[in-house]
């Protein structure tokens, strides 16, 4: 039988090792050079800082506001709903209520878990 690949040589031959040089490699894969400091400045710690205390606090708001607002009064008699008053059994259902009060749970433990495995880079 012969080998229906254009690149081989004889029939029955080992194919060619072809492998990449070190000139394709790309800079994603390249170590980080000498001009590249190892360590953030402070404006960019104090950023970095300040960005996961507000992802904190937006989870934190936006978890409570899905646990609590389910079960108000104002989750099914509000001015949206009377656009498409088809949804109002299903916004009304506590099996949706409690979809909506579960993501808030997570919402929650997922900024507190971002707020506990905070570290600096040192």
């Amino acid at each position: 039988m012969t080998d229906p690949t254009p690149l081989s040589g004889a029939p029955n031959s080992a194919p060619q090792n072809t492998s990449p040089t070190t000139e394709s490699r790309t800079a994603l894969l390249d170590p980080p050079g000498p001009s590249q400091p190892s360590s953030p400045s402070g404006v960019q710690l104090w950023m970095h800082r300040i960005s996961v205390f507000l992802f904190v606090l937006i989870s934190a708001v936006a978890g409570v506001l899905l646990i609590i607002l389910p079960w108000t009064p104002e989750w099914t008699d509000n001015y949206l709903l009377l656009t498409f008053p088809g949804l109002r059994p299903i916004i009304a259902n506590g099996f949706f209520r409690g979809i909506c009060s579960g993501l808030g749970l997570l919402d929650i433990w997922i900024g507190f878990w971002e707020a506990l495995h905070y570290h600096e880079q040192q």
